[in-house]
C-alpha cells in the first residue's frame, strides 16, 4: 500500500527556491502476526501450502506465459510459509520545511532480467537451495536456519529483493 503525504501549495507571490534535502529511507519492522501464530501456521497448513506452491510455481515458470505468474508465488513464499509480510520502506524527503512521505516495498530488478536469471541459474540452483533450506528445517536443531534459509528462495531462484 503506498501513501503520499502532499503539501500544501504555496501561496501566490511566494516562490519555492531552496532545494529539496536528501531523502531518508526508514524500512520498517513487519507488522503480521506474532511468533506463537506463525509457528502454529507453519507447523500446521505452512510446511504443505508452500510445497504446493512451490510446485505450481515451477510449472508456470516453465512456461513463458505463467512466469509472471511463477514469479508472483515466488515472490509470496515467505508469507506462505510462516506468515511472513513483505517489509515496507518508507522515504521521507522535506522540501521547504515540509515532510513528504512515500511508501511501499523493496523495488525490484525488471523482469527481464530475472527471467534470464532464472533460465539460466535459478531454476537449478533454487532447487538445490530449497532441499537444503528443507533438510535443516527437518533436523530440529537447525530449524531456525532451515527457516530463514526457506524465506529467501524468491531472492535465489529469481533475484527477489526483501
Amino acid at each position: 500500500m503506498t501513501h503520499e503525504i502532499r503539501p500544501p501549495t504555496p501561496p501566490a507571490g511566494v516562490s519555492s527556491a531552496s532545494a529539496p534535502g536528501p531523502p531518508v529511507i526508514v524500512a520498517a519492522g513487519s507488522s503480521g502476526p506474532g511468533l506463537l501464530v506463525r509457528a502454529i501456521w507453519f507447523v500446521f497448513i505452512g510446511s504443505w501450502l508452500s510445497g504446493i506452491a512451490i510446485g505450481v510455481a515451477y510449472l508456470c515458470c516453465v512456461t513463458i506465459v505463467g512466469l509472471p505468474l511463477g514469479f508472483w508465488i515466488v515472490n509470496r513464499l515467505p508469507l506462505i510459509l510462516t506468515l511472513r509480510p513483505r517489509t515496507d520502506v518508507r522515504v521521507a524527503q522535506v522540501v521547504d520545511g515540509v515532510t513528504y512521505v512515500r511508501g511501499g516495498t523493496v523495488e525490484q530488478l525488471p523482469t527481464w532480467i530475472r527471467a534470464v536469471w532464472f533460465v539460466l541459474v535459478g531454476w537449478w540452483l533454487g532447487a538445490i537451495y530449497m532441499w537444503l533450506s528443507w533438510l535443516l528445517c527437518v533436523i530440529l536443531v537447525t530449524l531456525p536456519i532451515g527457516l530463514w534459509l526457506f524465506s529467501r528462495v524468491g531472492a535465489v531462484m529469481t533475484l527477489l529483493r526483501y
